[in-house]
């Protein structure tokens, strides 16, 4: 069946829309109230995001949408030391969207708020005039204990810096779909909490923590070095690129280090904790290829990358799109 503009009428077809397609697939006992808003057990520390996904297309190697939109909601949680609780969601659905996409959507969001641990706990939809376009916003709710305080502006000068895992599987895998490319390349899009705890379980002092989306690897740490005015430094031959990513790169002249990802994190930790640390992230779902790429140090507060050559570089943020839109 075909979404028409009936569907987001707020009448019957709503109704019938939303029983079939997202609540038969959200059930719990607090989006079964079907109340105006949720109320939940809170702490005395919340973390709050919101996130909206356009992707295309909607399905791709690895995943989907609905799998994004959660994962990516609940890893900005998880960047700022929270336990992700709840979620909402939003639907603006254009005429001519398929129920069983929707279905299928929904699906991909059920069962990956049950991996993440989450609870979807509200929702609205609104039909457009379109040709069968999909768009997520969700916002999320963490609880942040007490002990934790993790963000950019505590980076110090003899940090090491680690990444979780393979750079630029997503953006490759939403390229090569974008323009029908055959090859092998999935999208790493996960939730990222059991890699986050093992992390904070290992005792490292956790300084800093990015999941690194839009704008890449590059833009990340520079957003870093300018909170923290210290200077990043990178090793290229560290950067772990899995070679088909890596020759996709060659073909279309990319740099994976603006490459986005949506089941990889950085993470800044005291030097003297950077093998604890890695041996934690290995030891964790979807962190077995962590590494150790660089240093924090004193100096200007921006990107250096030293080359493979053994040369030096400067390593702006992303200037201008990161084509294409990957969330």
């Amino acid at each position: 069946m075909k979404i028409t503009m009936a569907h987001g009428s707020g009448g019957k077809a709503t109704s019938e829309l939303i029983a079939q397609v997202f609540a038969a697939r959200f059930q719990n006992s607090v989006l079964d109230a079907m109340e105006d808003a949720a109320v939940v057990p809170g702490a005395a520390t919340l973390a709050v995001t919101t996130d909206s996904f356009v992707v295309t297309p909607l399905f791709f190697a690895g995943s989907d949408i609905g799998r994004l939109s959660v994962c990516g909601t609940v890893n900005d949680l998880l960047m700022r030391g929270a336990t992700p609780r709840y979620l909402t969601c939003g639907f603006i659905i254009e005429e001519g969207a398929e129920t069983d996409d929707l279905a299928r959507i929904a699906q991909s969001m059920a069962d990956t708020a049950r991996e993440a641990g989450v609870t979807i706990v509200a929702g609205d939809t609104k039909v457009i005039e379109g040709s069968g376009g999909v768009y997520i916003n969700t916002a999320g709710v963490g609880f942040v204990p007490q002990e934790r305080s993790v963000g950019a502006a505590h980076c110090r000068a003899g940090d090491a810096v680690l990444i979780s895992g393979f750079l630029g599987e997503h953006h490759a895998a939403i390229l090569s779909a974008r323009m029908g490319i055959a090859n092998g390349i999935k999208s790493d899009c996960a939730p990222l909490g059991e890699a986050v705890e093992a992390l904070f379980g290992s005792g490292a002092r956790v300084r800093a923590l990015r999941d690194v989306t839009r704008g890449g690897l590059a833009t990340v740490l520079n957003e870093f070095a300018t909170a923290s005015a210290c200077r990043f430094e990178l090793w290229e031959e560290r950067l772990p690129v899995p070679p088909p990513v890596a020759g996709l790169c060659g073909i279309l002249g990319l740099d994976p280090l603006y490459m986005g990802n949506e089941g990889k994190f950085v993470a800044v930790v005291p030097q003297e904790d950077a093998e604890k640390a890695l041996a934690a992230l290995r030891g964790a779902k979807y962190g077995e290829n962590a590494a150790i790429i660089g240093v924090v140090a004193p100096g200007e507060p921006l990107l250096v990358m030293h080359t493979a050559i053994g040369g030096t570089r400067i390593v702006p943020e992303l200037y201008g799109e990161g084509l294409p839109r990957i969330c």
